[in-house]
C-alpha cells in the first residue's frame, strides 16, 4: 500500500503559528521532506524542528539554481524543472514503499510555493493532502497592526518578478496590495509604487512573525539588502472615505478622474484623509519640530490656492514661476505622483491623493486656503490641459469659497514636449483630444475625432490607453483613416522627460495599438505633416502652408 503525501503548511517563520494539525502530521510523518538554496540552511526544516521526532527520516532538496544565472544547456528553467523531477522522483520512491511523507512548505502550500511543483508531479498518483497555513500576507498585516481590506475593498496579491509597468498599472488599479518574492527584485518594486503613487502608502515587512521581523515605510528601505523573505504591503484606504483607486490616463497629466461616495463639499474629514501617513524621511511633517509644526497649522491671514503645471517630467520644465510658488506655500495638494515631484521643505506640509478624487482635492485646497493657508495644488504637465485647473475652478464657483483666491499658473503640455522631441508636428492648427470615456462616453469622443480628422488638423491624443482601456487607439486609428492616408505620420512619444523616454515616428497604417500605454501620447499628423531624415534622425513638422 502506497504512502501519503501531505503538503504541509507551516506559517511565516513563529514556530507557535504553525496549526495543531500540522505540528501532529509533522511528528507522526515517516518522511520529513524540505528545500533549501545550496547554503543548506532551510527555514522550514527550522520551524517544524519543534515537533519532529527522532528517527524520522529526512530528504533535503537542494535547489541547482536561485537566480537566472546557469551553465545548465536548457538555461534556469531547464535545470529547474530537471530538479523537481529529480525531487519528484525521490518522494515517489517513499511513498511507493508506503512511508509517509510530510513536504514542508513556509507560509501556505499553495501559495507561491514550491509545494506546488510536486503536487502536481506527485498528487495523481498518490494519496495527498493539504494542510494550509498562515500567509506571510497576514502575518505582515499583523506586525503592521492595519487592516488590509475593509468592506467591499479588494486585495492584490502580486509578485515583485513582474514588469515594472505591469506592477505599476496593477498598483494603480488596486484597493489594496501585497507584493511578494522581493530580494533582488526591490529596486523595480520600489520604482512601481513610486510610478503609482502608493510608495507615501507602503511598508515594508521582513521575515514577518519571526524573531527577525523589520518593520519599515517602504520609502526608507534599502535596496540593496532585502531578502526573499519579505513583503510589501500597501494598505486599502479607510472606507468611509471610499476613494476609488484606478489607472491615471495620461502622460504628464492629472488625467480625467472622478470621485466615488464622497461629498464634493467635503472638508476637514476629505483633509484628514487625503493626507499622507507620517513618514520616517527627512522633512515629513512628522519629523518637523513642534513650533514648525503648529506654525504651519496656525490660520494666517493671506490665503490663496495657486494651481500649477510642473511640466511633462524633466525638472528643467517646471518654471521659474511655479518654482517660486512652491516655495512660498504652506501647503502641497496633489495626486501623490506629482506631489513626489516637490521638492521637501521644512515647514511644509504635503497632501497626497489618490487621481480619482479631484473634487475632494479641489475643496480640501479650497478649505485650507479658507483658512489662511497658501496652498499650491500640483499637476504635470500645465494645470488647464486635462488636469487640476477645471476641477479647481469648477469648485471654487461654490458660494463658500466666494472669498477665496485662485490663481492658474501654466506649465510644458505633454503635447508640446512630445513634440519639441520630433520636430514641429504642431506647427499649424491642431487639437487636443483625450480618449478617456470615464466622464464622456465613447460616442462623444468618436464624434469628435472624426470631426477633426475631416477637418485636416494635427491633433495630439492624450489618455490613449490604460490597464482597463485597451481598444480604444484601434477605434481612433480605423475612424481617422475614414478621412486620411495610412501613411499619414504619427509621433508616439512615451515618458518624455521621463528615465525611459522614447519617441518614435510610424505611419497611421503601421499604428499598434500594443505599442501604447498609459504613459504615451500620440500626435497624429495633417495631410501637410511631413518626415524627412537628419543625421540625429527623423524630423517631423506640419507646414503653416497650404498649396502654392
Amino acid at each position: 500500500m502506497s504512502g501519503k503525501l501531505w503538503g504541509v503548511g507551516l506559517g511565516p517563520g513563529d514556530p507557535e503559528l504553525v496549526t495543531v494539525k500540522a505540528a501532529r502530521i509533522i511528528g507522526a510523518a515517516d518522511v520529513i521532506a524540505f528545500h533549501s538554496a545550496k547554503h543548506g540552511r532551510s527555514i522550514s526544516r527550522a520551524i517544524a524542528a519543534p515537533y519532529m521526532r527522532a528517527g524520522q527520516l529526512e530528504e533535503h532538496l537542494v535547489y541547482p539554481v536561485t537566480t537566472e544565472t546557469t551553465d545548465h544547456p536548457g538555461g534556469y528553467q531547464g535545470a529547474i524543472d530537471e530538479f523537481y523531477e529529480s525531487a519528484a522522483a525521490r518522494l515517489a520512491e517513499h511513498l511507493t514503499a508506503g512511508r509517509s511523507v510530510a513536504l514542508l512548505a513556509a507560509g501556505d502550500p499553495f501559495f507561491y510555493s514550491s509545494f506546488q511543483h510536486m503536487h502536481r508531479r506527485l498528487a495523481d498518483r498518490f494519496d495527498s493532502e493539504i494542510i494550509p497555513g498562515v500567509t506571510s500576507v497576514s502575518a505582515a498585516s499583523a506586525a503592521l497592526g492595519t487592516p488590509l481590506v475593509e468592506g467591499e475593498q479588494v486585495l492584490s496579491v502580486l509578485p515583485g518578478t513582474m514588469p515594472v509597468e505591469e506592477l505599476t498599472e496593477r498598483l494603480r488599479s488596486a484597493d489594496a496590495a501585497a507584493i511578494m518574492k522581493l530580494g533582488r527584485t526591490y529596486p523595480n518594486v520600489r520604482q512601481a509604487l513610486s510610478d503609482s503613487g502608493r510608495l507615501d502608502d507602503a511598508y515594508y515587512v521582513e521575515r514577518a512573525s519571526s524573531t527577525r521581523q523589520r518593520v519599515l515605510r517602504a520609502a526608507d528601505v534599502d535596496e540593496a539588502s532585502v531578502p526573499y523573505f519579505a513583503i510589501t504591503i500597501v494598505p486599502g484606504p479607510k472606507p468611509e472615505t471610499r476613494i476609488a483607486l484606478t489607472t491615471p490616463d495620461s502622460v504628464g497629466q492629472e488625467g480625467e478622474a472622478t470621485a466615488v461616495g464622497t461629498s464634493a463639499n467635503a472638508d476637514s474629514t476629505v483633509a484628514q484623509h487625503l493626507s499622507p501617513i507620517p513618514s520616517e524621511s527627512a522633512g515629513r511633517t512628522a519629523d518637523l519640530p513642534p513650533n514648525a509644526e503648529s506654525a504651519v497649522g496656525q490660520r494666517i491671514s493671506g490665503g490663496e490656492v495657486v494651481v500649477v503645471g510642473l511640466g511633462p517630467g524633466a525638472a528643467e520644465w517646471t518654471t521659474p514661476e511655479v518654482s517660486q510658488a512652491l516655495a512660498e506655500a504652506t501647503d502641497i495638494v496633489g495626486y501623490a505622483t506629482y506631489v513626489n515631484r516637490v521638492p521637501e521643505r521644512a515647514g511644509q506640509r504635503r497632501h497626497s491623493s489618490d487621481n480619482k478624487v479631484e473634487s475632494e482635492r479641489a475643496a480640501m485646497a479650497l478649505d485650507l486656503a479658507k483658512n489662511g493657508h497658501k496652498v499650491v495644488v500640483v499637476s504635470g504637465g500645465d494645470p488647464g490641459v486635462f488636469a487640476m485647473a477645471a476641477a479647481v475652478v469648477e469648485e471654487s464657483a461654490d458660494p463658500q469659497w466666494r472669498d477665496v483666491p485662485v490663481r492658474v499658473l501654466p506649465g510644458v503640455t505633454a503635447a508640446s514636449a512630445v513634440a519639441s522631441r520630433i520636430g514641429a508636428p504642431l506647427g499649424h492648427d491642431f487639437a487636443m483630444i483625450s480618449l478617456s470615456d470615464r466622464l464622456k462616453p465613447w460616442e462623444v469622443v468618436a464624434g469628435r475625432i472624426a470631426a477633426v480628422a475631416a477637418a485636416d488638423m494635427a491633433f495630439a491624443v492624450y489618455n490613449p490607453a490604460s490597464s482597463q482601456r485597451k481598444w480604444q487607439v484601434e477605434a481612433m486609428r480605423e475612424l481617422v483613416l475614414e478621412h486620411r492616408k495610412p501613411a499619414t505620420p504619427v509621433v508616439i512619444g512615451r515618458d518624455v522627460g521621463g528615465p525611459t523616454e522614447t519617441v518614435r515616428v510610424v505611419t497611421l497604417g503601421e499604428l499598434d495599438p500594443d505599442e501604447v500605454d498609459m504613459r504615451t501620447l500620440l500626435i497624429i499628423g495633417a495631410s501637410t505633416t511631413t518626415v524627412f531624415d537628419t543625421a540625429a534622425g527623423p524630423r517631423v513638422f506640419t507646414s503653416r502652408r497650404y498649396g502654392d
